[in-house]
């Protein structure tokens, strides 16, 4: 019998290798040829290391140039049909579009996931009725779309784009192995960490804001930044960091090095997520989380027991959550963590995803 092959498009190697090579993996196990269309980068061999073959893309995550997408439809299509793709799965917004229509040209069929709306669809307007008549040519032959919080699928529904072809999951899951239980540190010194993409819509102000009221108050408290951010806002995090305001670490390739010193993990995000990673690694890493009641971070949070959910760029009520965290005993704070790694256990294991999309292969390839 021929090995059935399955192409995967993505727009940048993080998607794979922080998030999705349990699933990669799972696959080739299976028995299939999986490729991957991604764009170069020097970490590369670790999804090669498991047995998938590579296609490296150059790729514009942003911007909606006509062309250039029309291009890049075409490369896909293209590389659809060289390696006689027998199944086609798809990630963010761009591979979700253009892949889609290739794979529709040439019946093939494909599986996309929603990882977040993004602001094009969010703020309305000519780019958002832009955005959804894309999303519908694009999805009109979709087999499956997986949706990572409930919201996203409703806006879908809303849209009338592939009704019926709707799946929910626990967004990309944790791999709770990875991303294990560690000790809890003493509280000599109280550490918070803001890990993300450093722009206004994660938060970041609201936490800068948090970081300088609660030191003046708390001298004991430390405010981590990890991430990486535009030139003004990577200056802006050195010169928060010269004056004692944070401490800013920058892009990190391994977040856990970060994670396992801290006693919370803040994220006070009003971007369209689809759902929060960093939450749902921290709560694996036995930390509570403090992040803000809106789809793709709610679900992650049950509050006042693994962690508070707080008002969207509110930095008063963040205040007010930390200083209730501070207010708590070690043991609590402790416990508190642990709370969050049951959850993520019961409800956010990777292997949940990894079952689905064998699942998916097994009905869809013939």
């Amino acid at each position: 019998m021929n090995q059935k092959t399955i192409l995967i498009l993505v727009n940048k190697y993080t998607t794979i290798i922080n998030f999705r090579l349990e699933v990669v993996e799972a696959l080739v196990q299976e028995g299939y040829r999986v490729i991957i269309s991604v764009p170069d980068h020097n970490r590369l061999k670790e999804i090669e290391a498991v047995g998938a073959e590579l296609i490296r893309t150059p790729f514009e995550k942003d911007g909606m140039n006509p062309v250039k997408d029309i291009g890049l439809m075409l490369t896909y299509k293209k590389m659809i049909k060289q390696t006689k793709a027998d199944l086609v799965l798809t990630y963010t917004i761009k591979p979700n579009v253009y892949g889609g229509m290739a794979a529709a040209s040439l019946n093939v069929p494909y599986v996309a996931n929603i990882t977040g709306l993004g602001n094009a669809l969010v703020n309305g307007g000519l780019i958002q009725k832009l955005a959804i008549m894309l999303y519908r040519i694009g999805f009109r032959k979709v087999s499956k779309v997986f949706f990572q919080n409930s919201e996203n699928r409703d806006f879908f529904e809303k849209k009338k784009i592939a009704i019926g072809k709707y799946e929910l999951i626990p967004g990309s899951g944790v791999n709770i192995n990875k991303f294990s239980a560690v000790p809890y540190p003493d509280d000599k010194k109280i550490h918070f960490a803001f890990i993300s993409r450093i722009m206004r819509e994660k938060g970041i102000d609201q936490y800068i804001d948090a970081a300088k009221a609660i030191k003046k108050i708390y001298p004991h408290t430390e405010f981590h930044v990890a991430g990486f951010g535009d030139a003004f806002n990577e200056q802006r995090m050195q010169e928060l960091h010269e004056q004692e305001v944070i401490t800013f670490h920058g892009l990190l390739d391994d977040v856990r090095v970060l994670v396992k010193d801290m006693h919370c993990v803040i994220h006070p995000t009003y971007y369209p997520e689809g759902m929060s990673n960093v939450l749902l690694e921290s709560a694996a890493s036995c930390k509570p989380i403090i992040s803000t009641n809106r789809p793709g971070c709610r679900e992650a949070i049950e509050d006042g027991i693994n962690g508070y959910l707080i008002k969207e760029k509110d930095s008063q009520d963040l205040i007010e959550k930390v200083k209730q965290f501070l207010s708590l005993s070690h043991e609590q704070k402790s416990e508190m963590g642990w709370k969050g790694r049951e959850k993520m256990i019961r409800e956010f294991d990777r292997k949940i995803i990894v079952e689905r999309y064998i699942e998916c292969a097994k009905n869809l390839i013939q």
